[in-house]
C-alpha cells in the first residue's frame, strides 16, 4: 500500500516521503496514530504544496534565525532536570526540548532543525551548543541543574 508520511518516522522515512509499505503495518500502525495517510491522486497534489509552503517556512525561518544570531550568541539557557546524585539525567535532552527552552526564556523562535546536537545531553553541567543557520552559526551555553 503507498502511504505518505505525516511526520518522520524512524525505520520508514521522513516527513512528506512516499512509501510503499505492509497492509497491515499501514492499518494498525500507521493510519491511527497519524503517523501516515494513503497516496492517492487527490493526496499527492496537496503534498505538493503542504512541500512547497513547508520549504518557505524553513527558508523564513533560517533568515530570520540568519538575523537574530548575535541575540543567539549571547544566550544563556537554564534547564532543572531529574538527576541522581552523580550528575547523570533521568532522562536524555534532546533538540526539541532546548528548542523548547530556548523560546520560553528568550523570546526566539529556533527550530530544532538548526540545533547542532551530536548526542543527547545527558549530564549536569553547562553545555556548549551550536545553532546554525545556512553557512553561519552561533554558540549559547546550556546550563543544566539538577532538581530532586
Amino acid at each position: 500500500m503507498k502511504v505518505i508520511l505525516l511526520k518522520d518516522s524512524k525505520n520508514i522515512g521522513k516527513k512528506y516521503d512516499v512509501k510503499d509499505v505492509s497492509d497491515g503495518h499501514a492499518l494498525n500502525l500507521l493510519f491511527p496514530q497519524g503517523i501516515a495517510e494513503v497516496a492517492t491522486v487527490a493526496s499527492l497534489k496537496k503534498l505538493e504544496v503542504l512541500k512547497s509552503r513547508d520549504m518557505e517556512d524553513r527558508k523564513i525561518q533560517e533568515n530570520l534565525l540568519m538575523k537574530n544570531l548575535k541575540a543567539v550568541g549571547v544566550l544563556k539557557i537554564v534547564m532543572k532536570e531529574k538527576a541522581n546524585e552523580k550528575g547523570h539525567l533521568f532522562a536524555q535532552i534532546h533538540k526539541e526540548e532546548i528548542a523548547k527552552a530556548v523560546k520560553a526564556q528568550s523570546e526566539l523562535d529556533i527550530l530544532p532543525d538548526f540545533i547542532v546536537l551530536e548526542k543527547p545531553i545527558k549530564e549536569v553541567g553547562e553545555h556548549k551548543i551550536e545553532v546554525k543557520a545556512g553557512e553561519k552559526s552561533a554558540v549559547f551555553n546550556l546550563v543544566v541543574e539538577a532538581t530532586k
